[in-house]
């Protein structure tokens, strides 16, 4: 992984023990999230070619949106009959754009008429033309590798639009491995994938300042330092994300080795 900052021990110490603290607080429920935004899903088998389907194609309109939203939509779109086809891409490369958009629209899965469905079709088409329609064979035909997978769809950004941007792929890959079968051989490769929440929890932990937040990179910037922050322990990146994501998400009313806590007035405009 590039390195774009080198933490030094001190920061590093802290901010891993806050992290183990936080990630003790998500398990015993303290932060909530009994209920996820891809909880809402047709439970359909976990190694079933529709469940690795179902978990992929909506991920690529994850972005600027209401994450619970999304997965609702997509939910009601699978089991509707007359909807349900847009997860099938044998179906969607013999489809018309305008028919897609229309399955597509109708329970909001895809809220930009000519973008969303456009993205919807490449993927369905790269999956079709080239692992049969399927997600499985792709991820096997990888051997299950985070890196092989990362280093093919950065290969082939195009075939993969939003799908392989640093922030949805990883969080993908997350969501793979929690609602399907697959365990990926090198899970320590699947980096926290740095949203708002995320990068404004890692502020909040003084693992980044505030003048970080202008610069470009910022979401790589965040990346490299969780990366360095696990490095050589027991956990992988990944499994912060959730925790991060669940805190900031509820105004860190939880104070985790003296982050957080109460706020004031303007404490949460603070840490935007």
């Amino acid at each position: 992984m590039n390195t774009y900052k080198i933490l030094n021990e001190s920061v590093r110490s802290d901010v891993f023990k806050s992290a183990e603290t936080l990630i003790e607080l998500y398990k015993k429920g303290v932060l909530g999230g009994d209920i996820m935004p891809e909880d809402s899903n047709p439970n359909l088998k976990k190694d079933s070619e529709e469940n690795f389907l179902y978990f992929t194609l909506p991920m690529a309109l994850n972005y600027q949106r209401n994450s619970y939203k999304l997965w609702e939509s997509a939910n009601l779109t699978y089991n509707d009959v007359k909807t349900c086809d847009v997860f099938n891409p044998q179906k969607v490369v013999n489809m018309n754009l305008e028919k897609l958009r229309d399955n597509l629209l109708m329970y909001k899965v895809a809220l930009q008429p000519n973008k969303h469905p456009q993205i919807w079709m490449t993927l369905c088409q790269t999956f079709y033309d080239e692992f049969g329609g399927s997600v499985k064979k792709f991820l096997y035909d990888n051997q299950l590798s985070v890196a092989n997978i990362k280093s093919y769809m950065n290969s082939n950004k195009k075939k993969f639009p939003y799908l392989s941007g640093t922030k949805i792929m990883n969080y993908w890959l997350y969501v793979i491995e929690q609602y399907t079968d697959v365990k990926f051989k090198d899970r320590e490769e699947i980096n926290v994938a740095p949203d708002t929440h995320v990068i404004q929890a890692s502020l909040l932990l003084g693992l980044i300042e505030k003048e970080d937040l202008n610069k470009p990179e910022i979401r790589n910037i965040v990346s490299s330092l969780w990366y360095q922050v696990f490095e050589n322990t027991k956990w992988c990146p990944i499994d912060i994300h959730t925790p991060l994501w669940l805190w900031s998400r509820n105004g860190f009313v939880v104070e985790v080795n003296g982050h957080g806590g109460k706020l004031s007035e303007s404490g949460l405009q603070l840490h935007l």
